[in-house]
């Protein structure tokens, strides 16, 4: 089984209808109504502090069990995808410690990216990492590969703080993933990792929100955006 990223091409015969032409801004995109985006930014900001500390909270050897079987997953889709270069990311704040597993993927011949965050406001790059490369530190002090040229990977495996079910992530509220996501061009498949109990029911999404293709907790089958859409 192959999996594919979900980049979706909208029928340029198509247009809003009158009715709608209201709700859209100047460049085309949906408004957003000024007092709800207020009202999900401080929910958002009372929901990571919660969903942090629970995490946080949660004993090592659970949270390992938990990594092993999302490694299993893991394995399980960058296997059907055929991807040859995988971002995963430096683990902080508790998030689920992959480090052992992109040493598995070097060993096995699978490229591996670390992201870069180059600036606030500003999508991240993708340089390659192999073991024993040399590391330097950027924003908030996560180490990145210090030398090399920038590579776009085919998936990206972003951590989170909350998530639902349609695939939404919630994260740090950089906006760094979506960003990125947003314009790198092939689109690669995108894969959110987390605990189970960071399962929100909705994140509500704004309009610069961009869903993952696919969520893994570990806890029960991946979660695949792509079902969701075709069973609507």
């Amino acid at each position: 089984m192959a999996i594919t990223s979900e980049a979706e091409s909208a029928d340029s015969t198509l247009a809003s209808s009158p009715c709608m032409l209201h709700e859209l801004g100047p460049d085309g995109a949906p408004r957003v109504d000024p007092q709800q985006a207020t009202d999900v930014a401080r929910w958002r900001k009372a929901e990571r502090e919660r969903l942090m500390s629970g995490r946080m909270a949660l004993a090592s050897d659970m949270r390992a069990a938990q990594t092993l079987a999302m490694v299993r997953d893991l394995d399980s889709l960058v296997a059907s995808a055929h991807s040859s270069l995988v971002s995963v990311y430096w683990p902080i704040r508790g998030e689920p410690d992959l480090r052992a597993w992109m040493h598995a993927l070097a060993g096995r011949g699978v490229r591996v990216a670390l992201p870069v965050a180059v600036a606030l406001g500003q999508p991240l790059i993708f340089r390659e990492w192999r073991p024993h490369v040399r590391l330097t530190r950027g924003l908030w002090n996560i180490p990145y590969p210090a030398d090399g040229a920038e590579v776009v990977p085919s998936i990206v495996v972003a951590p989170m703080v909350g998530f639902d079910r349609e695939c939404y992530r919630l994260g740090y509220g950089g906006g760094f993933f979506d960003r990125t996501l947003g314009v790198i061009s092939p689109k690669p498949v995108a894969i959110g990792v987390g605990y189970p109990g960071a399962l929100l029911r909705t994140i509500f999404p704004q309009p610069y929100d961009i869903p993952m293709d696919w969520i893994v907790t570990g806890m029960s089958a991946p979660l695949r955006r792509a079902q969701l859409a075709a069973s609507r």
